[in-house]
């Protein structure tokens, strides 16, 4: 319905009409969860549109120096963005880490958080920011709410720039039909939904039996939930990405490579250049570089590497498991120049391999809800918490004189059979080897393959859209 009626007002050469169309419906879409936290991101928009176009006005005439200084300007919305997001996202966080430091006990605010707030703060800082030096036109406040309200990417990114997105909606081609593109945005879409409600999906019940339900996971249970786990979080938020690029590309917008083959990283570095490449594109640009990037000598090179990965962790959640999620990244990455800067080779599989244990550890730091959890999940990983093997391999077992194992289900602690580790098996491999769904789209020709890989994916994942779904980077 959006699409039909966007292309219809353009085509009758309504295009404010066509904008203010996609702007309500985007708004209509977000509010549909909690219409309550509407008039949070329309403050936001106003708000920091007004901040950025005063921005953009007194860059164009800093010869007159008139009112407050451009960088008081500029420390004032940054402010009050991050003063919002830490309000709703991280003040029961600051409460409860009080409480615990001087064993006070003061009231938690219990506050829900609003939908898609890290990533529209992100985005307008970013806007801020670009408006500073003078990286951006003056738009009017139309196409502003546009590019923050966008509904494809509104709720979890890609995290865009004013410059790339608005400069595709003021291009008088994209106000047509393109009905390549439409089919092209189906595929993408499709794969997407498939990889959310069918994949990852599948993986949450083993993930979430292993970290939240059992008291003890031994060896094999252990990894299979840690697997299950890494698994999901890829394919439910590449999935998600997916469904932004597939339906922004029905509209003739293109967005931003997100994901591009992580799981296929030689080392750390490798592994942000393929992950959620517009956050690491965001903490580069508007963190590690201001810092002084590489360019104030080793040491400082490795601190501020440390600190964008901890304020990244702190980004995805309000809570010390985050903090140490990030952390573990960022002496990651610290570890990876150094030894870059020793100029020392290791086989690539090697590196390959340790880099995928390492990211399926701090996968297991990311979802646990606290240190207890952590530590059951590693204890199980490390073989301290016992091992289990199916009952039909105790007799070759013992013809081994192997001891120390025992005998049962083996992968019982995370509700798991044949399937779990079936499904392992396709998806880990599938994310390893095969190609993403950029690398698909890229290679897209309409014939009626395509047109049949496209009607099954979307069929069985609506199918099984009545099933309970989580979405992971709701918290987020």
């Amino acid at each position: 319905l959006v699409l039909f009626l966007y292309f219809s007002l353009n085509r009758m050469r309504l295009v404010s009409a066509a904008k203010a169309w996609l702007v309500f419906s985007s708004l209509l879409f977000y509010s549909y969860w909690n219409p309550i936290y509407l008039p949070i991101i329309l403050g936001s928009m106003l708000v920091n549109y007004g901040i950025g176009t005063a921005l953009s006005a007194k860059v164009k005439n800093a010869s007159k120096n008139n009112g407050l200084p451009l960088d008081v300007v500029l420390a004032s919305g940054v402010i009050i963005n991050l003063a919002l997001l830490g309000y709703f996202k991280y003040a029961d966080f600051f409460i409860s880490t009080v409480n615990f430091a001087i064993d006070s006990n003061y009231s938690l605010l219990h506050l829900v958080l609003p939908l898609a707030i890290s990533f529209f703060t992100f985005q307008q800082i970013a806007y801020l920011v670009d408006s500073y030096r003078n990286e951006t036109r003056e738009y009017d406040f139309l196409n502003y709410c546009l590019f923050v309200s966008f509904f494809p990417q509104l709720i979890a990114g890609p995290i865009v720039h004013h410059k790339e997105m608005m400069p595709q909606f003021a291009r008088l081609k994209n106000s047509l039909v393109n009905y390549e593109n439409v089919a092209i945005g189906m595929l993408v879409f499709s794969i997407g939904l498939f990889k959310k409600v069918i994949v990852a999906d599948s993986f949450s019940v083993w993930a979430t039996a292993g970290f939240d339900q059992a008291a003890t996971l031994y060896f094999f249970e252990a990894w299979a939930a840690a697997l299950s786990f890494t698994m999901q979080v890829y394919y439910d938020f590449s999935g998600y990405t997916d469904m932004a690029i597939g339906s922004a590309l029905m509209f003739n917008i293109k967005l931003p490579l997100n994901f591009n083959s992580p799981f296929k990283a030689i080392n750390i570095q490798d592994f942000w250049h393929r992950w959620h490449i517009t956050l690491s594109r965001w903490l580069r640009d508007y963190l590690y570089i201001p810092l002084g990037g590489s360019r104030r000598g080793e040491w400082r090179t490795y601190l501020n590497l440390f600190v964008i990965f901890v304020l990244g962790g702190l980004w995805h959640g309000a809570g010390w498991t985050f903090v140490l999620w990030g952390a573990m990244h960022g002496i990651g990455a610290a570890v990876n120049k150094y030894w870059q800067s020793l100029g020392i080779h290791i086989p690539k599989r090697l590196s390959w391999l340790i880099t995928f244990i390492f990211i399926i550890c701090t996968m297991v730091v990311f979802r646990a809800t606290s240190v207890a959890d952590t530590m059951k999940v590693f204890k199980g990983m490390f073989g301290f918490s016992g091992l289990v093997l199916p009952e039909g391999l105790q007799g070759f077992v013992a013809m081994l004189g192997i001891e120390g194992a025992s005998f049962g289900k083996a992968l019982e602690g995370v509700n798991g059979d044949d399937s779990t580790v079936f499904m392992l098996l396709i998806f880990v491999l599938t994310a390893i080897f095969s190609l993403n769904s950029m690398e698909i789209k890229e290679r897209f020709v309409a014939n009626k393959k395509y047109m049949v890989f496209v009607v099954v994916i979307f069929v069985v994942s609506v199918l099984n859209l009545t099933k309970m779904s989580e979405f992971l980077y709701f918290n987020f």
